[in-house]
This record gives C-alpha cells, sequence and structure tokens, in this order.
C-alpha cells in the first residue's frame, strides 16, 4: 500500500461520501489507496459510504470524547501505507491530488508535509471567497503552517513528528504543523486543488465557529516558542475587543473626545487587513465584505480565548 486516506468524522454524511467520491476518481493506481474513516457517529455502518468496489475502504468507531487529534492518531496505527494523507471528512480532491502530493514531496528530500490550494466556485458566497483568498495568500512556497484539511507525508515522518496533540480540541493542525517545520520544510502547492465543502458561507455560523476554534488558542502555545509572525493573531481580537468596550464605558462617562480616539485605535486594525486581504484577493472581493468578516472575526476570537480560560470545549462536527 502506497497512501493511507485518514479521515476523522462526525455527523454528517453527504459531505464525507463526496470526499470518498474524490478519492476515488484520483488519477492514479486505485491498488495504491486505502482509505481509513474514523468516526464518532456509530450510525456510520448503516450507511453506503461508496459505490466505487475497487476503493479499500475501512470504518472505525472511536468514544466521542476523542479529540480531532486523537481519531487522526488512531486512524495511523491502522494504516499500511508508506505515505499518510490527512483529511477533513468535507474536502473534495482534484483528481491528480494523489500524484501531485508525492511529487511535491519526492522533489526536495528536506520536505516533511504538502498540501494543494484551495479553491472555490465563481458562484461562491464572499465569505467563502474570503475563507478561500486567506487560504492561498502564500502559493508555491514553503510556508510556516499549513491547514489540517489535507496534508501528505511519509509515514515516517510523522513518527518523528510525534502525532497530532490529543490535548488540544481545536488548533491542533497549527501544532503538528508548527512541529513537522521543525524537522522540515511546509510547502503549499497550486499543482493540485481542493474544494472545501463544509466552509463557511454564512457571517453568523463563522462567528460561532470562531469561538468554538479560538477556545484552543493558549492552550495550542503552551510549553512552545512563539514566533514573532504569530502574536498578532492572539494579540490583536483581544485588543480591539477591549478597546470597542473602553470607548463605550467613556462614552458613558461623557468623555466623547478620548472615546472617539480608542475608537479610532481599535479600527485601524481592522482596515489594515482588510486592506491586506482586498489585495491578496487581487480586489475580486468587494472591501465592504471583507470589513464586515474582520468585524465578525476579531470579536468571536477574542471571545474564544476569553472563554478558553474558564472551560473544556466539545468535539465540533467534522
Amino acid at each position: 500500500m502506497q497512501v493511507s486516506f485518514i479521515i476523522p468524522h462526525k455527523g454528517r454524511f453527504e459531505m464525507l461520501i463526496q470526499t470518498l467520491e474524490s478519492i476515488s476518481l484520483q488519477t492514479c493506481n486505485q491498488n495504491d489507496i486505502e482509505v481509513i474513516v474514523v468516526s464518532q457517529t456509530p450510525e456510520i455502518q448503516q450507511q453506503v459510504l461508496s459505490t466505487n468496489t475497487t476503493l479499500s475502504l475501512s470504518v472505525h468507531i472511536r468514544p466521542t470524547s476523542d479529540t480531532i487529534s486523537a481519531l487522526r492518531n488512531y486512524g495511523v496505527t491502522e494504516a499500511s501505507g508508506e505515505y499518510l494523507a490527512f483529511l477533513d471528512a468535507d474536502v473534495y480532491l482534484s483528481h491528480n491530488w494523489v500524484e501531485q502530493m508525492l511529487t511535491a514531496l519526492d522533489h526536495d528530500s528536506n520536505r516533511i508535509i504538502c498540501s494543494a490550494m484551495q479553491i472555490c466556485e465563481e458562484s461562491a458566497p464572499p465569505l467563502e471567497k474570503i475563507r478561500t483568498a486567506l487560504s492561498n495568500a502564500e502559493l508555491d512556497t514553503d510556508v510556516a503552517f499549513l491547514p489540517g484539511r489535507n496534508l501528505c507525508l511519509k509515514k515516517t515522518s510523522f513518527e518523528n513528528i510525534g502525532g497530532f496533540p490529543e490535548h488540544l480540541i481545536t488548533c491542533e493542525d497549527y501544532y503538528f504543523t508548527d512541529q513537522a517545520a521543525k524537522l522540515g520544510t511546509l510547502f503549499y502547492t497550486s499543482n493540485s486543488n481542493y474544494i472545501h465543502l463544509g466552509e463557511d458561507k454564512e457571517y453568523k455560523a463563522m462567528f460561532d465557529k470562531e469561538i468554538w476554534r479560538g477556545q484552543s488558542n493558549l492552550q495550542s502555545i503552551s510549553g512552545r516558542r512563539i514566533p514573532i509572525r504569530e502574536w498578532p493573531s492572539f494579540a490583536v481580537p483581544p485588543a480591539i475587543v477591549l478597546m470597542l468596550i473602553t470607548s463605550i464605558i467613556l462614552i458613558l462617562c461623557r468623555q466623547p473626545l478620548i472615546a472617539i480616539s480608542v475608537f479610532i485605535f481599535a479600527v485601524i486594525p481592522i482596515f489594515i487587513y482588510s486592506i491586506r486581504l482586498y489585495s491578496l484577493a487581487n480586489k475580486k472581493i468587494h472591501l465592504w465584505y471583507i470589513v464586515l468578516f474582520y468585524v465578525f472575526y476579531f470579536p468571536a476570537r477574542a471571545i474564544g480565548t476569553l472563554l478558553g480560560l474558564f472551560k473544556s470545549i466539545g468535539v465540533k462536527t467534522l
């Protein structure tokens, strides 16, 4: 076996079925592929997951208390492939994904993980286009971080990294690829791609998800050195919210001039980030939608970080 796909799953079947379909359509030899679905939904056993009889597919049920990292790590114990392909259960791969991932890995002996670029339909809503543009900020180059939606690496590399961090509910992909970057380079390629079927499409849903995602922020930095490039992502959201709250308090205290000054300082980062993303998206997304994105994103991250201090969080539907 050459490539073992490992897919953690909970709840949604329609997207998982599409993910498996994209694997079954890979242009490589199907005999070189196995798929391991690690699910927290027992009803999966009554589902017809694939009509492709050549696809080597196995399903394993795990406790709902397991984190996403634990599901992935368990999948590795069942894998026989030389290469591991970690997918979320809501991605649709381009037909050449396996071929391009292996080519990219073999091109550079120092390359430890590869990932394909995200794409979306031209008719996709603005929020999905924003997410796609953010994901593709750096292409065909080594990067500092790779999202866990699609990762390909050698099994020996996985063992050297030490697996995914099972103590984290979210941010586990950041932690994992950060550890991997100490052993080799992370490469993000445009030679293959994927569609994130479960991508955020509405701002309210995104707001709720970002609160959930933010709750492991502080845990993810525990026990490792934090590079300067990461500090804005931790400091900016709570700083903005704090200044906005302060400006409201100053208004109530009849200090309008100071309140306006504080408010201006609060919104400056929003516009800086918005202009940067507007440029990354080649000005194809209306600036208003980008500003609206950050108006929702920063408070949600700040709330999530705060909640992470006081409570443990449950496993999100995968």
